[in-house]
Parts: C-alpha cells; sequence; structure tokens
C-alpha cells in the first residue's frame, strides 16, 4: 500500500485534554466535585483550549460524572477555552446546554458488538438517537464533535474494518459534525495501520478537523501521534497524568498521557501554546489526589528533576 506522507511536519498543534471526563469517569473511588474543578482550572491555566469537563449521562452508568452541572457551575472559565462534555441523548444535551457547556460530544462505534454491549442498539440506531442531540446542539449554536469508538480494533469483535470507520464517520459527518475523532479505544493500533486508515477517512472528512484519540495499552500511542503527524494529522487527544479508559471496553489502560505528547512535541518543535511545566503539576496534584503515581513518563521524571 503507498502511503502519502508529509515531508514537513505541522509547526502547531491542537491538544484535547480529556483527563477531567475521560480519565476520571474510570475511577471507582469518588473524586469529589472541589477536586475536578481544581483539575480544569490548573489546565485551563496551562494553556488548553479544548477540555472536556464533564459527562451528561445517567449517574447510573457512570456515577463519577453525576456532578458535572456543578463542576461547570463551579470552575473559573478562561476566555477562548472550550469546555465540552459527552452527551448520548436529548436529556443529556439539554443539561449540558444549561450548564453552560461550550462543545457537545457524541459517540459512535465503528464496530457492532461494542455498540451493542455499550449502548444496547446498533450502530444504525445509535447514530438515529444522535439526530436529535446534533440538532438541539446546533440550534443552541455550540460545536458538536463526534467520536468513532474502536476504530482500530473491538474487545469483543475483535479487527474492525476500515470501511466500518469510514462509515461511522460519513455518517457523523451528515449529523454536522464540526470534528471528527478517529479513536483506538484498546490500544491495539499500530503507526502503519493508523496512517492507512486516516488516509481513507481524509476521503470523506477534512483533515484538519480530523483528531486521534489514542491509548496506551500496547505502548503504541506516541508512534501513532507521530503516524497522523506524517499524514497530516494536526489534532489529538490526551489525559493528564495518563488517566484513564473507558468503563465498558476490558483492557482499556489509560489515555496516552498528556506530559508524554507535550514532551515530544516539544522535541519536534511543535507548538502547542500548552505550558509543560504547569501540566507536570496538574498531573501530580490529581496523582496525589488518587493515592498513585502518574502514568506519564515523562511527568514523573520532569518533576523529579524540577
Amino acid at each position: 500500500m503507498n502511503f502519502t506522507l508529509n515531508s514537513v511536519l505541522p509547526n502547531q498543534i491542537k491538544i484535547v485534554e480529556v483527563g477531567p471526563r475521560d480519565g476520571l469517569q474510570n475511577e471507582a473511588a469518588t473524586i469529589s466535585t472541589e477536586v475536578k474543578i481544581e483539575l480544569i482550572n490548573r489546565l485551563s491555566a496551562a494553556g488548553f483550549s479544548t477540555i472536556e469537563a464533564g459527562s451528561f449521562v445517567s449517574p447510573k452508568r457512570v456515577p463519577q460524572m453525576a456532578d458535572s452541572a456543578q463542576v461547570m457551575a463551579g470552575i473559573t472559565r478562561k476566555p477562548g477555552v472550550i469546555y465540552a462534555a459527552l452527551t448520548p441523548n436529548l436529556q443529556g444535551v439539554e443539561a449540558a446546554i444549561a450548564a453552560g457547556i461550550d462543545e457537545v460530544v457524541i459517540f459512535g462505534s465503528a464496530s457492532e458488538a461494542f455498540s451493542q454491549k455499550n449502548i444496547n442498539c446498533s450502530i444504525a440506531e445509535s447514530i438515529e438517537r444522535f439526530r436529535e442531540v446534533a440538532q438541539r446542539a446546533q440550534v443552541h449554536n455550540k460545536r458538536l464533535r463526534g467520536t468513532v469508538s474502536c476504530s482500530l480494533g473491538c474487545p469483543y469483535q475483535g479487527e474492525v474494518k476500515p470501511e466500518a470507520v469510514v462509515d461511522v464517520v460519513q455518517r457523523l459527518r451528515d449529523l454536522g459534525c464540526n470534528e471528527i475523532d478517529i479513536a483506538d479505544t484498546i490500544g491495539v493500533g499500530t503507526a502503519r495501520q493508523v496512517q492507512s486508515l486516516m488516509l481513507q477517512v481524509m476521503k470523506e472528512f477534512p483533515v484538519s478537523n480530523l483528531a486521534g484519540h489514542f491509548h496506551d495499552t500496547y505502548g503504541q500511542a506516541l508512534a501513532n501521534i507521530y503516524a497522523s503527524l506524517e499524514v497530516g494529522i494536526s489534532t489529538f487527544h490526551s489525559s493528564v497524568a495518563g488517566l484513564g479508559g473507558c468503563p465498558y471496553a476490558k483492557g482499556a489502560t489509560g489515555n496516552v498521557a498528556t506530559e508524554d505528547v507535550l514532551f515530544m512535541m516539544l522535541g519536534l518543535g511543535i507548538e502547542t501554546g500548552i505550558d509543560l511545566d504547569q501540566t507536570v503539576a496538574a498531573g501530580q496534584y490529581i496523582s496525589k489526589i488518587l493515592g498513585r503515581k502518574t502514568a506519564s513518563r515523562a511527568g514523573n521524571a520532569l518533576a523529579l528533576r524540577g
């Protein structure tokens, strides 16, 4: 297979910080509202332009996110920062809008098996459920972001065909998504596989509005980010201290650590607009609260050095 690689990497990238939502949702112990607010404020101060701040889902499904409205009411909003939230249904999007969320996030799976296990419906049915959510977001002039989960593999069915990913991208595009994330939910993707998939997806959606969301289960996340840079992707998701994983995907360990991504970009001379030291401090803060070391290698090394 032929690959179209950029001879020059982008000068600047956007990092979407997902720790306060995708990171903390998987924690068994309840994290206080005050801690969540402090973490988000620290990340805002560090320079992140987009932060996943909460999730407006049933508290029975994800109890850790039950206080998302209170979190949104308590944070110190920094001008220009987009505060995003997961909103899987009409009730969720109405609550998110009332709470002042700037960006509505919907999730569609590229795996039929995962869709059934996660939300008890087919991929096609899930997209139909999101139609009302998308319409409400647009009526209220909120950004709409779609995520394609299990894009490179599924814990239940194994291989996921690229055509299935492209199909979901087309469906999310047609709902009016401003940005679409290609998510390696269980972290099984490798560099060439990621490049091949991104190139196919680019035929259906602008590369400037595509993002990579990589988990580090098999230690491939940074390699997959670099591989994505080579084909023109310039938006990536990461989680401070490497927090997180999907509670409905067996084996989905933490997201790639934000500190590690920032350290790599610093070495590549790619601008992020984010202060690495402040991000390391935020990672150390939440790790101390959780009673463990940060999962970020760069975060640990820089904290010891500094």
